[in-house]
């Protein structure tokens, strides 16, 4: 198994974030964002063996994916299977990613009536331009935050944080941006100066890593690639972001475990860096 620890390149990389946040230069404090997981991670895993694998990981936060949290489950059996995962000591910051793509406003309820019956107070979620303002009605409606999520230059609605941005601008202030940072860089954007005109509407963020920065097949473990991944967390940081930072491994689905560690490994010690 990979050990889940920094390489010397990331620990040079962290030595330099440390030294320049505790000298001359003015630091913003603790981070007050938190460190979670993605439970698409471990799609191919049934939620018994997901949740006994996100729980070696350390971290408390988790955003749910359908495989794990079925939409076709009974009020009764949702329940109790959000509860495993609270059981299990995680905080269900939000579900998804969920498709509202329907025209049918019947059909979009029906997934705000899952997360308020799941107790989940954010559906990440990819929506289309047209359904955006049934979807903005049900957000309001429910009182539940729909983070739309950026899939990168394959997705003809919402490919990169700016025009989720310029689709949103004026919207009531439950619609916001989960920004994949791998799928927007694929796309064009700076991830780092997108967190900045975000703002606000910055509602949760989906870590990951790549090779080449424009490949979406060179996806690898978080710290090993080209993404900043240390200069997003500062930004982070620096701009008082209060979601979560949830790590969403895709590679080597049989056997994800290794690679996750290894991810959340090095986002924590470039968290312990930045608060140093």
């Amino acid at each position: 198994m990979k050990e889940s620890r920094l390489t010397r390149r990331d620990l040079l990389a962290l030595s330099a974030v440390a030294a320049m946040t505790s000298g001359c230069r003015h630091s913003a404090g603790p981070a007050a964002f938190t460190l979670g997981i993605c439970s698409y991670t471990f799609r191919k895993f049934p939620r018994a063996d997901a949740l006994a694998m996100m729980k070696q990981l350390d971290v408390s936060i988790v955003s749910v994916k359908d495989v794990h949290l079925p939409y076709t489950l009974s009020p009764e059996e949702l329940v109790k299977a959000a509860d495993e995962f609270r059981a299990a000591g995680f905080t269900i910051a939000s579900a998804g990613n969920t498709d509202l793509k329907d025209e049918d406003p019947a059909k979009l309820r029906r997934y705000f009536e899952y997360a308020r019956t799941a107790k989940i107070p954010m559906l990440v979620a990819a929506p289309t331009h047209s359904t955006l303002p049934a979807v903005e009605k049900l957000a309001k409606e429910f009182d539940i935050r729909v983070a739309i999520h950026t899939h990168g230059p394959e997705d003809k609605n919402f490919p990169v944080p700016k025009v989720v941005l310029d689709a949103i601008k004026g919207m009531d202030s439950r619609i916001g941006m989960c920004m994949d940072v791998g799928h927007s860089t694929r796309g064009g954007a700076d991830v780092v100066a997108e967190i900045v005109n975000a703002g606000p509407r910055l509602f949760d963020l989906h870590m990951k890593d790549l090779k080449n920065a424009k490949e979406k097949d060179s996806q690898c473990e978080v710290g090993e690639g080209v993404i900043p991944i240390v200069a997003i967390l500062e930004k982070l940081r620096d701009t008082g972001y209060r979601g979560s930072v949830n790590l969403e491994y895709e590679i080597n689905s049989d056997n994800p475990l290794p690679g996750a560690q290894h991810s959340i490994g090095f986002l924590k010690g470039a968290v312990a860096a930045l608060a140093s």
